[in-house]
C-alpha cells in the first residue's frame, strides 16, 4: 500500500470526522401554556410548573402559545397583580424572553412567547385572518452558533375558529420562513390534524419532525389525548437530522402536552 494512498485515506477520514464535529445539536420545545393558569385548578398560576419542565429538559429554544402580557386575566390568579408571562418565565429559567402580541386582550396583550438561550432580535409577523376572528402572529429569531452555522427558530398559534384562516396562515408561515433562506424550525399549537387541508399545505413544503422521526403522538387534551395539535416543522431535505421526539407526559400545568425535539443542524 503506497504512502500516497494512505495519505488520501487519512484526508478523507479527517474530513468526515470534521463534518460530524461541525454538526450543531439543538433542542426545541413547543408548549401551549394556557395563559399561565393551571387548566385543572382554575385560579392558580401554572408558571412554576411550566418553568420546571423547561429547566428539566433544558431546550435551547421554546415556542409558547396562549401567552398573556399584563392582562387583567393574569391578575385574577396572581393576587391582583398583572403579569408579563414571558418575562416571568425568562427569570425562572434564565433564558431570554420575547413576546409577540397577536391582539389586544383584557387590557393587555395576547399572543406568542419565545424563550431562547441566546440573545437576539425577534421579529413579529402578523398572519392573515380572511375569515375574521382573533389576530394571530408568528415570531422569529435568528441565531448564529460559534461554529458559524445559522438558523431561525419560530413560534406560532394558528386560528382555532375557521379552517379558511388556518389554511391561509399555514401558507403564510411557510412563505415567511422559507423566504428567509436559512435552516428553520417552527413550533406551535397549529390547531390542525394530519388529515386537514392546512396540514397538507405546510407539509408540501416543510417536514413534520415527528413523522420524520417515526413516532407522531397525540398531544391534546392532556388527560386522555385524542388528537395531535402541537408540532415542530422543519426545512425539507438534509438540513436537519431529527435525533429524538418526545411528547412529555406527567405534567398537568396545561391542557396541551409539550413536545420536545432534539435536532442536529447539518448544513
Amino acid at each position: 500500500m503506497s504512502r500516497n494512498y494512505l495519505f488520501a485515506v487519512l484526508l478523507l477520514f479527517t474530513a468526515a470526522c470534521g463534518t460530524v464535529a461541525r454538526a450543531q445539536t439543538i433542542k426545541v420545545l413547543t408548549y401551549n401554556v394556557y395563559h399561565g393558569e393551571e387548566h385543572y385548578a382554575n385560579g392558580k398560576s401554572n408558571l412554576k410548573k411550566i418553568a420546571a419542565v423547561i429547566n428539566r429538559y433544558k431546550p435551547d429554544f421554546v415556542a409558547m402559545q396562549e401567552v398573556d402580557s399584563m392582562t387583567k386575566r393574569t391578575a385574577s390568579f396572581n393576587g391582583g397583580v398583572k403579569k408579563d408571562l414571558v418575562a416571568e418565565l425568562a427569570k425562572m429559567t434564565g433564558m431570554h424572553g420575547y413576546f409577540a402580541k397577536a391582539m389586544d386582550y383584557s387590557e393587555g396583550g395576547y399572543g406568542e412567547g419565545l424563550l431562547s438561550r441566546y440573545p437576539g432580535k425577534p421579529v413579529v409577523h402578523h398572519l392573515p385572518i380572511p375569515a375574521g376572528g382573533e389576530g394571530r402572529a408568528l415570531i422569529t429569531i435568528e441565531h448564529r452558533f460559534p461554529n458559524g452555522k445559522k438558523m431561525v427558530f419560530a413560534g406560532t398559534h394558528l386560528c382555532h375558529e375557521f379552517d379558511e384562516n388556518r389554511q391561509a396562515q399555514a401558507k403564510a408561515v411557510a412563505d415567511i420562513l422559507l423566504g428567509m433562506n436559512l435552516p428553520v424550525a417552527v413550533g406551535g399549537d397549529f390547531n390542525i390534524t394530519p388529515e386537514s387541508k392546512a396540514y397538507a399545505i405546510i407539509t408540501q413544503r416543510m417536514d413534520d419532525a415527528a413523522v420524520r422521526f417515526g413516532n407522531p403522538q397525540l398531544t391534546f387534551p392532556y388527560t386522555k389525548p385524542k388528537i395531535r395539535l402541537d408540532y415542530i416543522f422543519l426545512n425539507q431535505g438534509r438540513t436537519w437530522n431529527v435525533k429524538k421526539v418526545e411528547v412529555i407526559g406527567n405534567e398537568d400545568a396545561s391542557d396541551h402536552k409539550p413536545v420536545l425535539v432534539t435536532l442536529e443542524l447539518v448544513k
